[in-house]
């Protein structure tokens, strides 16, 4: 399965100013989180990048995009009508392709040398199928996530056929419904922000969208798609940082720094500053 295109979703009007936020990467070079959120999606193999974004966005987004401004094309969102809405806008760019899906308010670093969205779009590549990368989430996190449930892999511990997705989901529905063999007590498979999918899912949208379906989320058309196609979760060697949480940005930025060049700079003014609270 080729994939070489890609939509990453800016749109969230409260969250619309976290791409363009300066940040130190792992190099040591200043950019924005834009810019650092299409590394990840270029070293993946993507080759174009439709980003969905408020009305007025555009100029502010490929000032922030740094060397990856040619790969760019632009679909505004007028109105807020869901998450779900925001991705079919990309239905003309995917063009009845498979297609890399970002968030555009999440950074991601990954445990060694391959970055989280390239082990997900080589798994897609080698499975022929979608793939959602999860990360195991405490039960207190839930209400920020979607989250899968289904069956492990055989010799795949890190693998898991998708047979139920559930937006946010209450401890009690994640505990009927979301509860995996293997994954500890307390911890459900927690979407990472990182998805390859297969072009079913923008015709499942369409049809919700059809029905009328208001907002439009994208859950329930991973849960069709689970139904109709193989569909996989692959739990990421890295971690996942949500910018648009309380302290996410700093808490975004650190792991960045101790995952790069300056990280004993960085703990040995961790260190000072405690030591200055002491």
């Amino acid at each position: 399965m080729e994939v070489t295109k890609a939509v990453i979703t800016a749109a969230g009007r409260s969250q619309r100013g976290l791409p363009v936020q300066a940040l130190v990467d792992r190099d040591g070079a200043e950019k924005r989180a834009l810019e650092v959120v299409l590394d990840e999606a270029v070293e993946a193999g993507a080759e174009e990048v439709c980003l969905v974004i408020a009305p007025g966005d555009a100029a502010a987004y490929r000032a922030a995009a740094g060397p990856h401004a040619g790969r760019l094309t632009f679909v505004e969102q007028p109105e807020p009508l869901g998450y779900g809405h925001a991705v079919l806008l990309a239905r003309e760019f995917t063009a009845g392709r498979p297609f890399l899906h970002m968030v555009s308010d999440h950074l991601f670093v990954a445990r060694g040398a391959t970055r989280s969205a390239k082990q997900v779009a080589d798994l897609a590549r080698a499975e022929g199928c979608a793939v959602s990368a999860v990360q195991p989430t405490r039960e207190r996190a839930l209400r920020f996530y979607g989250a899968v449930g289904g069956r492990r892999v055989p010799r795949r511990p890190d693998l898991y056929e998708v047979q139920h997705v559930l937006e946010k989901p209450t401890p009690s529905e994640a505990e009927q419904v979301l509860s995996v063999p293997g994954v500890r007590a307390g911890f459900y498979l927690c979407f990472f922000g990182i998805h390859v999918l297969t072009p079913a899912v923008m015709g499942l949208l369409a049809e919700q969208a059809a029905r009328g379906a208001e907002p439009l989320a994208l859950s329930p058309a991973l849960a069709e798609l689970a139904r109709r196609e193989r569909y996989l979760a692959l739990e990421v060697a890295g971690q996942r940082y949500d910018t648009g949480l309380k302290y996410g940005l700093l808490t975004a930025q650190l792991a960045l720094a101790l995952d790069g060049v300056d990280r004993e700079r960085i703990l040995a003014q961790i260190i000072d500053l405690l030591a200055q609270r002491g």
